[in-house]
C-alpha cells in the first residue's frame, strides 16, 4: 500500500510520533479559531457591545451543530486510521467515499434545522431584545453557508486518519488570512454591518472546502476521493456511525449544557454576555492545543490498534497526557498573566473587562483538569469505544454541570457559579474516564481486530 506523505504511528519514538503530529494540529486548531477571534475583535472595536453580544448568543447554537458533525467525523477518521494501521486497501477506499456521501447528506440537515429552529433557540437562551434581531441574522446567514465547513472537517479528519496532519494545516492557514481580510474589509473599510461577518466567514470556509477535497481528487494515494464512486456502503456506514453517533452526541450534549450556561450568563445583562463571547475566544486559544492532543491520540490509537501493538497504546496514553497536562499549565500561566492585555484588544468597556477578567482567573488554572479528560477521550474513542465516553460525558460534563449550576444559583446571585459548575464537572468526567481508562471494556479493542 503507497503511504507516501502520510505517517505510519506503528513504528518510532512514541512521544515524538505524538508529539510531531500534534503540532501541526495545534497551529492548525489556532488558525480555526482565529476566525471566532477575528470576527470579534473587529465587531467588539467596530460595532460595539451590543454587536458583540449577539454575536455570541449565536455562536452557541453554531457550536451545538458543528460539535455534533464533529463527532461523526471522528467515526470516519478512527474507522480509516484502523484499516491504515492495518493497510486495507479496500476498508480505506469504502470508507473515504462513504464519509463524503454522509458529509453531503448531513450537511443538507443541518443547513435546514439551524435555519428553522433559529428564534427558537435564542428565545430559549433568554437573548435580551436589544441584540435579538442582530443575533438571528447572524445565525441564519452563518448556518446558509455551513456545508463548506462541514467538508472542510471530514476532509481534514480523513487526511488525518492517514498520518496527514500538514496539509489541514496549509488550506486552513490561507482561509484564516483571508477570512481577517474580508471581515475587515467589509465592516471596517465597508461599513457594512453584522450581516457581513458570517458571509465573510462562509467565503473563507469555501475556499478551505475546495482545497482540501482537490487535495483528496488529485492524490494518487489509496484514500483518493473519485467523486463518481461517492456512495454509501451499509456495513462501513453502520461501523462509522456506531463510533460517530456517540461522539457526535458528545460534543451536542457539551453545546447543549453550554446553552444552558450562556442562559444563565444572559441573564446578567448585555455586559456579561460580551464578557462571555471575548472569553470564549480565548478559551478556544487554551483549550484547541488541548484538544489536538487528543485527536493526535486517537489517530495513534486506532493505528496501533489496527496493527495489534496494544502495549504501544499505553505507552503512548501515558506519553500524551504528560505533554498535554505540562501544555495546559502552560498556556493558563500565560493567559493569566496576559490577561488584561487579552482582554483590552476586545473592548476598553470597563463593564465588560471586570466581568471578562473574573473569567478567565476563575478558570484558566483549571485547565489540566481538560488536559486529562481530552487525552483520555482520544484513546478510548480511538478504540471505537466512544458510546462509554458519552455517558460519562453525559453524566458529568451536562448533567453534574447543569446541577452546579442551578442549585448553587439558588444560593448565591452570582455569576461565579457558572465557573464552579465548570470546574466541577471537568473533575469528575476526567475521574470517570481515569477509572473507565484503568478498568473498562475497551480494553478488549486491543485484543481483536476490527
Amino acid at each position: 500500500m503507497s503511504v507516501s506523505g502520510t505517517r505510519l504511528m506503528t513504528e518510532g519514538v512514541i512521544w515524538r510520533q505524538i508529539f510531531s503530529f500534534s503540532v501541526p494540529l495545534i497551529i492548525g486548531n489556532v488558525f480555526q479559531q482565529f476566525y471566532n477571534i477575528v470576527d470579534s475583535l473587529v465587531i467588539g472595536n467596530y460595532l460595539g457591545g451590543d454587536a458583540l453580544a449577539a454575536v455570541g448568543a449565536g455562536n452557541v447554537m453554531i457550536n451545538i451543530m458543528i460539535g455534533l458533525f464533529s463527532g461523526l467525523s471522528a467515526g470516519a477518521g478512527v474507522l480509516i486510521a484502523r484499516f491504515f494501521g492495518s493497510r486495507d486497501e479496500w476498508g480505506i477506499r469504502e470508507s473515504v467515499h462513504t464519509a463524503a456521501a454522509f458529509t453531503i447528506c448531513a450537511g443538507i440537515a443541518i443547513t435546514a434545522f439551524g435555519i428553522s429552529i433559529s428564534n427558537e433557540i435564542l428565545e430559549i437562551t433568554n437573548t435580551p431584545p436589544e441584540v435579538f434581531e442582530d443575533a438571528r441574522t447572524f445565525l441564519l446567514l452563518y448556518f446558509s453557508g455551513i456545508i463548506p465547513l462541514l467538508v472542510y472537517n471530514m476532509g481534514a479528519a480523513i487526511l488525518r486518519a492517514v498520518g496527514d496532519s500538514r496539509t489541514p494545516l496549509y488550506f486552513l492557514a490561507l482561509a484564516s488570512v483571508l477570512n481577517a481580510i474580508f471581515v475587515y474589509t467589509a465592516v471596517a473599510v465597508l461599513g457594512m454591518g453584522i450581516r457581513s461577518v458570517p458571509i465573510a466567514t462562509v467565503m473563507a470556509q469555501t475556499i478551505a472546502a475546495v482545497l482540501v477535497v482537490w487535495k483528496l481528487i488529485k492524490t494518487t494515494e489509496v484514500y483518493r476521493l473519485d467523486i463518481w464512486r461517492i456512495r454509501f456502503n451499509p456495513r462501513i456506514l453502520w461501523r462509522t456511525l456506531r463510533i460517530g453517533i456517540p461522539a457526535g452526541l458528545q460534543s451536542a450534549l457539551m453545546g447543549i449544557s453550554n446553552l444552558v450556561v450562556q442562559s444563565r450568563v444572559n441573564g446578567y445583562g448585555t455586559h456579561a454576555m460580551a464578557a462571555w463571547n471575548i472569553y470564549g475566544r480565548i478559551d478556544s486559544l487554551m483549550v484547541m492545543p488541548i484538544v489536538s492532543f487528543g485527536l493526535a491520540m486517537m489517530t495513534f490509537t486506532g493505528q496501533n490498534i489496527g496493527a495489534g501493538l496494544r502495549d504501544r497504546v499505553y505507552k503512548g496514553t501515558v506519553s500524551g497526557l504528560v505533554m498535554s497536562c505540562s501544555l495546559a499549565v502552560t498556556i493558563s500561566v500565560i493567559i493569566c498573566a496576559s490577561c488584561s492585555w487579552l482582554l483590552s484588544m476586545f473592548t476598553g468597556d470597563p463593564e465588560i473587562l471586570y466581568y471578562g477578567g473574573r473569567m478567565i482567573f476563575g478558570l484558566a488554572p483549571f485547565y489540566f483538569l481538560v488536559a486529562v479528560m481530552y487525552m483520555l477521550i482520544g484513546v478510548i474513542n480511538g478504540a471505537g469505544y466512544s458510546l462509554a465516553t458519552m455517558l460519562i460525558m453525559l453524566a458529568n460534563l451536562f448533567a453534574v454541570r447543569i446541577a452546579v449550576l442551578y442549585f448553587e444559583a439558588m444560593i448565591v446571585s452570582d455569576i461565579g457559579v457558572v465557573f464552579h459548575a465548570y470546574i466541577a464537572s471537568w473533575a469528575m468526567c476526567s475521574l470517570g474516564l481515569w477509572l473507565y481508562y484503568k478498568r473498562g471494556g475497551w480494553r478488549r479493542s486491543l485484543d481483536q481486530y476490527i
